[in-house]
């Protein structure tokens, strides 16, 4: 069945990032960072099905050519922490074909174009070899600057203003976009932006394994660690849900119980000049320690219910930090990346000087020789 994925992420000088170099990534080209020196090659990638740039209407002829456009982008860019680019990665659905996968990533970046006046740079990518054969996505690599007639202008706020909801908004558009597309192709199968809990569908949402662990299972037939680990969390949360409802179900008997006593000590009251002074001192008593004994019980189950909260609170925390760690990884493998390239430029470049000396200096010893044969010239 279809599934759902958009995720937008900022790309920043303070993390050691360039626009020039995400795009050559992305798209699978070579671009020479104009600001830095820095060449990006990647034209050897594979997994790249198409690039397009998608631009507003009457840009600059510059802008239609990709290593032209992201260096401006970065010389736009004055301060040395600036954002210099903005990603929408979205899910394509296997179930279209290549074409339709295309026309729906197209479709949806003309929208943020037109909508925001910024530029896309659109990769669409294949499902990696070692990884699952459905993951099919595309990259939308945005400028977040408009992009007028006269070059770069102002910056689009409203994609980092979390009051505006914008990327709320795209969220949703891209899961209508997406329902469209599937409805022309005739499959069935529908996508909704919304968590499982704003649905009111009660069960743990799905996990991304990523391609190792998939590729894994796919090899051994047994589940992955990370898919155990997945299993386990989900039988985790489960349970605590349930001590969370058995707790808020006896506080609720407690309160009931306690509201029960209150009635029968007024009743108790109203019935004291029928009774004689011992048997309503008894009765009263009796009624005092009941009283007292279900209030306790109740204090338990509140601090219950507090712990629950609490574990629930540090489990939600552990995952934004497993989150944080995997995309400070993301980030470590391309920068290892962009020094390995440079590395290999800087031998290939020491390679070619030292070429060069060797031949001037074996043209210099033939000179040498010569010389020494033909000996000093003279003249009668």
């Amino acid at each position: 069945m279809a599934i759902y994925h958009l995720s937008v992420k900022t790309i920043g000088r303070s993390a050691g990032r360039t626009a020039t170099a995400a795009a050559a990534y992305r798209a699978a080209a070579e671009i020479t960072d104009e600001r830095t020196g820095e060449v990006h090659d990647y034209s050897r990638k594979r997994d790249v099905e198409s690039a397009t740039l998608i631009l507003p209407e009457g840009v600059p002829e510059w802008a239609n050519d990709r290593a032209a456009l992201w260096n401006a982008a970065e010389q736009s860019e004055t301060r040395k922490n600036s954002t210099v680019a903005r990603e929408f990665e979205i899910a394509l659905p296997s179930e279209l074909s290549a074409q339709e996968r295309q026309t729906l990533a197209h479709a949806f970046a003309r929208e943020i174009v037109a909508r925001h006046g910024c530029a896309a740079d659109v990769a669409i990518h294949a499902p990696g070899r070692e990884g699952d054969h459905r993951n099919h996505h595309a990259h939308i690599l945005c400028t977040t600057r408009r992009l007028t007639p006269d070059g770069f202008g102002e910056k689009c706020r409203e994609l980092d203003d979390r009051k505006t909801k914008a990327v709320d908004g795209w969220r949703e558009r891209f899961a209508a976009l997406q329902n469209e597309h599937l409805e022309r192709a005739g499959v069935a199968g529908r996508v909704d932006h919304r968590s499982l809990k704003e649905q009111g569908i009660e069960r743990a949402p799905t996990r991304h394994l990523g391609p190792a662990a998939t590729g894994y299972e796919r090899r051994t037939g047994e589940p992955s660690r990370k898919r155990l680990d997945f299993e386990r969390e989900a039988a985790e949360r489960l349970a605590r849900a349930r001590q969370a409802g058995e707790l808020e179900r006896q506080s609720q008997q407690a309160e009931r119980s306690i509201l029960d006593l209150s009635g029968d000590l007024h009743a108790a009251k109203a019935q004291r000049d029928r009774q004689p002074t011992a048997d309503l001192l008894q009765a009263a008593a009796a009624g005092v320690a009941d009283f007292r004994a279900k209030f306790e019980a109740m204090q338990q189950i509140e601090a219950g219910k507090q712990q629950a909260r609490e574990a629930f609170e540090r489990f939600k925390a552990d995952q934004e930090r497993q989150r944080q760690a995997e995309q400070a990884r993301q980030q470590a493998v391309e920068l290892v990346a962009v020094q390995a390239l440079a590395q290999r430029q800087a031998e290939q470049k020491a390679l070619q000087q030292e070429k060069k000396q060797s031949q001037e200096r074996e043209q210099a010893r033939e000179r040498e020789q010569k010389n020494e044969r033909d000996g000093p010239g003279w003249s009668r």
